[in-house]
């Protein structure tokens, strides 16, 4: 038997241990956001991405806001350095051109970028955002109206016989079909964002983002969604790209294209209260601030029939 002393240093010892896990630092994030267009509204959905977050118990979150829409942007400047991650959600005006070039001299010296659903949308002028985010949406033009990204903009991608396809040749830009219950498809399950997730999961009542357009350089698909043409006829009829990892420089970008809520919309936010909405912006958020996956796989997951919420 252990005498008394021993078993006193010992009982210290693993207090030590247990205490200096416990104080382990938390991952700083920056939640940037502020700005939507006509069809989302950032003050609903930004909340929740906060809340989700730090409900793992591995971020501390600082949200950062720009100033309103029409609102003069010339002393926006937040300091991204010191951060783990930037997540974004965010549709506005374009950043000065002094807090652009520091966050890209951020991430290419290794930061986090998480775009989420309507994010892609913006600055579609900005040649070093379009290639952090891989592909994009529509894009406000000079004149206010949206659908800037166009062919110019760069090729599609596309799912087809088991790999990720870069559509040059098919015309057409950004569009979505009605908002529906779709199942998610995970193309890469060694990844460690999608590692132990289903092989399909029910999402509910979301836009499946379809023909977006960018440089599709060093992009990972992770998951995609179908529209069935026969439901929605102006589905693209394509596997839509719906999880994305992107490398940019010595950074990591998580893209997620699921997420949308608009000004019209009242609790519950069904896309953005999904599970596998909430486990995939929580795991891709550890993935882009740390290069790994600690979270485990909740059993409320939704499986390949059902769709699951958190309220």
């Amino acid at each position: 038997m252990l005498s008394s002393a021993r078993r006193l240093c010992s009982f210290a010892a693993l207090t030590l241990v247990a205490a200096q896990l416990a104080a382990a630092p938390l991952q700083k994030v920056m939640l940037l956001t502020g700005q939507s267009s006509k069809y989302h509204d950032w003050t609903k959905s930004a909340p929740l991405m906060k809340s989700y977050l730090e409900k793992t118990g591995l971020f501390n979150v600082d949200t950062v806001t720009t100033p309103p829409t029409g609102a003069d942007m010339a002393g926006f400047a937040p300091k991204f350095s010191g951060y783990a991650a930037v997540v974004v959600v965010y549709e506005g005006a374009e950043w000065p051109a002094a807090t652009k070039a520091e966050f890209v001299d951020y991430m290419k010296g290794g930061g986090g970028l998480v775009v989420i659903h309507d994010t892609d949308n913006a600055f579609p002028y900005w040649p070093e955002w379009n290639e952090m985010i891989g592909v994009g949406g529509w894009g406000m033009k000079a004149d206010g109206s949206i659908g800037a990204r166009d062919a110019n903009w760069g090729p599609k991608i596309r799912w087809r016989d088991g790999k990720m396809v870069v559509d040059a040749t098919t015309p057409g830009n950004a569009s979505h079909p009605t908002r529906h219950d779709f199942p998610v498809v995970t193309r890469d399950p060694d990844h460690p964002i999608m590692r132990g997730l289903p092989a399909e999961w029910m999402h509910p009542n979301d836009e499946i983002y379809s023909h977006l357009r960018g440089p599709a350089k060093n992009v990972t698909v992770l998951a995609t969604a179908l529209a069935d043409k026969a439901k929605s006829p102006t589905a693209s009829g394509e596997h839509e790209p719906m999880l994305m990892t992107i490398t940019y420089g010595a950074g990591r970008v998580f893209h997620t294209t699921l997420g949308h809520v608009g000004p019209k919309d009242i609790p519950p936010f069904r896309p953005l209260n999904c599970v596998g909405f909430i486990v995939t912006l929580q795991r891709g958020t550890e993935w882009v601030a740390t290069g790994k996956v600690t979270q485990a796989i909740p059993a409320d997951f939704p499986t390949a029939d059902t769709v699951s919420a958190r309220n």
